[in-house]
């Protein structure tokens, strides 16, 4: 390799405690006037403007032993002058955003996306680069190590030094995680995997090992049997409370609650907290092919919002296989997965905004509605995780159904990761029903128009599924009840409490009070005038707060009217109310022949 031609960054965490990175970028080469560098405005995988280029405090160049001053051209934009001779460029970026989409920097670990941090060379996204990655000077970095996907260009493994990647955007999708943090490793159909723990925890790893390596072997084994890198890295941050995850080419970054991981002394168990963290690994490994090979038609320009209808395929077939993972594999039971299945399905029956956007159109907007939700959310969105997971959840049920068992979901994902993902080729609009239809096309006319009826409705209709002939095909029962409590998900049968009455509204507390922050369209609490925001102070002229709101209404049965006063900003307002029985959106699922189940959870 001509390494003259390389571009090569260096990036220390030069400074914890007030959370800045130095970074520099090598330039071998001289570049004309108006060569520009830029930064994205948004990461792959999180479908939002975030302008990352706010965090740069201090920018120059130097050319030559001289100093050169940069244009700024827009938000994310530089200009250069004209450099006879190989140039750097120096930056500082201030960090401190404990995500996965961005960096974050204290005296307890350093993190970053290269979104965040590396300028891109306009006109040169296709030329290789290293970078070198150092530690901290103070204390409390003397036992910092390096936890990265990245391949090493000279450093040891889990060490400072250089390190490698193939191009610009190789170089921006292996995030890096320096801290004393907790390791342990596995392999998957032979393929090294690392998981790499920071925070304060008292985790079993040695049971996580054993339980990711089930998932990863799965999932590979669905794909083939290869898996498409040399090398895996879960990096994980253990907080009080978090939860989420970001998926990258050979590599995910994970939050979780700390105790939602194994405890040595649960051997045997797996908690709701549990089965939730091994669901989002399993969903961002999923990710591996399905998204990160497997990819939308759109061109990937991280300086503005990249639209496309197929959000409901990458994000919610992907949703869909987290937790079939977890019961094919046997980590969680067929009841858990159906409770999980329950919830899921509870989740989209309370959502008005499902009967009002299409999954399709949610995935197009995602950039302004889903990833900017207001307080009128719940009204006028859906989600395409959720909806999108239960379409394809309905859409492999249908295909098991119209071709008598011979053609399912995983045969699709396949035939997607054969003809795509292997390929290189990205995947069109109606790509996916092309390949459905293909499959069921032995199967006749009236196959194929009953699966057309499915698919427009599901990606681009806005009615309910029919949940009921769905499940019953399969062995099992879908039931709907009202719900019992606030805090009732679904996923159950009721358990003997009295039915809730509902108001159709979500609150907190406030200074005494419970402040409104949605209200569901249709809903008592939408007829009587109440709006989010206002903060409700007394009902039948009790006291009224967010801790005692259920056991006033739980003396009161349907029908019965109730007086409200609250404050809108700093003015009185009474609402009336009549009160009504909770709607049946609890869902729960039943099973009726197990025997049928098997077909499609084992």
């Amino acid at each position: 390799m001509n390494h003259a031609c390389e571009l090569h960054y260096s990036i220390t965490p030069i400074d914890p405690y007030a959370h800045v990175f130095a970074v520099q970028l090598d330039i071998p080469f001289a570049v004309a006037a108006g060569q520009r560098l830029r930064l994205p405005s948004w990461i792959p995988g999180s479908y939002m403007i975030r302008d990352f280029a706010k965090n740069i405090v201090t920018l120059h160049g130097e050319c030559d032993g001289q100093r050169v001053t940069l244009t700024k051209v827009d938000k994310q934009t530089w200009s250069l002058p004209a450099c006879d001779a190989p140039l750097s460029i120096h930056y500082q970026v201030y960090a401190w955003d404990m995500s996965v989409r961005a960096a974050h920097l204290d005296q307890n670990h350093a993190y970053f996306n290269g979104t965040s941090v590396f300028l891109e060379l306009e006109g040169y996204a296709d030329t290789p680069c290293t970078v070198d990655i150092h530690n901290a000077t103070i204390p409390e970095a003397r036992h910092w190590r390096v936890g990265t996907s990245l391949p090493t260009a000279g450093a040891e493994q889990y060490g400072f030094g250089r390190y490698r990647a193939e191009n610009y955007s190789d170089l921006i999708d292996h995030p890096v995680e320096i801290a004393d943090f907790s390791l342990v490793s596995f392999e998957a159909c032979g393929v090294p995997h690392d998981f790499a723990l920071t925070g304060l925890h008292n985790a079993d790893l040695e049971r996580l090992a054993d339980d990711l390596k089930i998932i990863c072997e799965y999932q590979i084994n669905l794909f083939g049997g290869t898996a498409p890198f040399d090398r895996y890295v879960f990096i994980t941050w253990a907080v009080g409370n978090g939860y989420g995850g970001l998926e990258h080419r050979a590599s995910t970054s994970l939050i979780c609650n700390r105790d939602d991981l194994p405890c040595r002394n649960e051997r045997g168990k797996v908690s709701d907290g549990y089965k939730t963290f091994l669901g989002l690994c399993s969903h961002e490994y999923f990710h591996s092919w399905n998204v990160k090979r497997i990819q939308p038609d759109i061109p990937y320009d991280l300086s503005r919002e990249n639209h496309t209808p197929l959000l409901w395929a990458f994000e919610g077939i992907t949703s869909y296989y987290d937790d079939l993972t977890l019961v094919r594999t046997g980590l969680i039971s067929a009841e858990d997965y159906l409770e999980l299945v329950g919830k899921t399905i509870t989740r989209i029956l309370r959502n008005p905004g499902r009967t009002v956007q299409s999954t399709a159109d949610s995935s197009f907007d995602t950039w302004t509605k889903f990833y900017k939700q207001d307080e009128n959310a719940a009204n006028a969105i859906v989600s395409y995780y959720t909806k999108g997971a239960l379409i394809a959840l309905g859409l492999d049920l249908t295909l098991r159904r119209l071709s008598q068992g011979a053609v399912n979901l995983d045969h699709i994902m396949v035939q997607l990761w054969q003809r795509h993902g292997r390929t290189h080729t990205p995947v069109a609009e109606f790509d996916i029903q092309n390949l459905c239809r293909a499959s069921l096309a032995p199967q006749g006319a009236d196959a194929l128009a009953a699966l057309d009826q499915y698919l427009d409705n599901a990606i681009y209709g806005t009615d309910d599924f029919d949940f009921a002939a769905l499940f019953d095909a399969v062995g099992v029962r879908f039931h709907t009840r009202p719900a019992t409590s606030a805090s009732d998900g679904g996923g159950k049968p009721a358990s003997g409490e009295q039915t809730r009455l509902e108001l159709g509204l979500l609150t907190t507390a406030d200074n005494g009070g419970a402040k409104v922050q949605r209200v569901l369209n249709g809903s008592s609490a939408h007829r009587a005038g109440i709006s989010a925001g206002d903060t409700l102070i007394a009902l039948n002229r009790i006291r009224l707060d967010n801790g005692n709101l259920e056991k006033l209404l739980a003396r009161y049965e349907a029908g019965d009217q109730v007086d409200i006063v609250g404050f809108r900003r700093d003015e009185l307002m009474q609402f009336q109310l009549t009160l009504e029985a909770g709607t049946p959106d609890t869902a729960y699922l039943q099973i009726q022949d197990a025997e049928r189940l098997k077909g499609w959870i084992r």
